[in-house]
């Protein structure tokens, strides 16, 4: 199993595939690198790296305060450093776009270049709100085949998705159990985050800005209701080379194999070269 050490020792799981140039997948807040099994095959000219985050998939589990966005992105240097990469391209989703922008900040010349999947320098506290009440906390359904029919109906902005993809969604977010159905992430991520939003929200802008000069672009889920519309389009009045499509019938997050989001990252990608 292919795993490093954090800088704090935490064993830490990673997958790569592919020899060319470097993507690093960065999957959102609850999620690990499996959140990338769709958009993968689309990507195979390409040497496509996914991180487990501590405390997520087959990752480490560890203390609950180090599961904060600093400590995560260090934890990306340091897999750049043990895979011998001077940069990457970051393609990350939600808290893997929040990464991101924080390594702007902090380590600017390892990025070469950054596709944001529905998140950027504001959040919304709808959305917030909505991540509130499930993150943390087992379902109440037992099976596969009860939670699937479930999670089509509660993530509000989806719309027209087949029943076959709810079904293989919750097998990536649930483990099916003999006790019902387990999460595939550390519970105490919940304290976590309630740890941060005891705290005052720092203004994210200028991390955003500091993103000036890497090729950037935007996915957004038309329905999203972590990122709204205001927010993409003071994105792009401060980014106006930065490539974004709403992706329609999508909420938080999108699907990176839609058609639309495609666009957006093949386009992404002929920036960089």
């Amino acid at each position: 199993m292919p795993t490093f050490q954090a800088p704090d020792g935490t064993e830490l799981y990673f997958t790569e595939e592919g020899t060319g140039a470097p993507i690093l997948c960065l999957a959102g807040l609850t999620r690990d690198g499996r959140d990338f099994d769709y958009v993968a095959p689309h990507l195979n000219a390409y040497r496509v790296i996914r991180l487990d985050y501590r405390g997520r998939g087959k990752s480490g589990w560890a203390p609950f305060e180090t599961y904060t966005i600093p400590t995560e992105a260090q934890d990306v240097l340091a897999l750049l450093d043990h895979l011998g990469l001077n940069k990457a391209a970051i393609l990350g989703t939600s808290r893997g776009g929040l990464i991101a922008m924080g390594l702007a900040a902090m380590a600017k010349d390892r990025l070469a270049g950054v596709c944001l999947n529905d998140i950027g320098p504001e959040i919304a506290p709808e959305g917030v709100a909505d991540i509130d009440t499930f993150l943390g906390r087992r379902p109440t359904q037992k099976t596969y085949a009860e939670i699937a029919p479930i999670r089509a109906k509660r993530l509000p902005g989806f719309e027209n998705v087949p029943p076959e993809r709810w079904e293989a969604e919750v097998r990536k977010h649930f483990v099916e159990t003999p006790d019902g159905l387990a999460l595939t992430y550390d519970p105490k991520l919940r304290d976590a985050v309630q740890m941060a939003s005891a705290q005052p929200m720092p203004d994210l802008w200028p991390v955003f800005d500091a993103l000036a000069g890497v090729p950037l672009a935007l996915i957004r889920g038309a329905n999203s209701n972590l990122l709204t519309v205001e927010t993409a389009q003071e994105m792009q009045r401060r980014r106006p080379d930065m490539i974004w499509r709403d992706i329609p019938d999508r909420g938080h997050v999108p699907f990176l194999d839609a058609p639309e989001a495609l666009a957006v990252i093949h386009d992404w990608l002929g920036a960089m070269a």
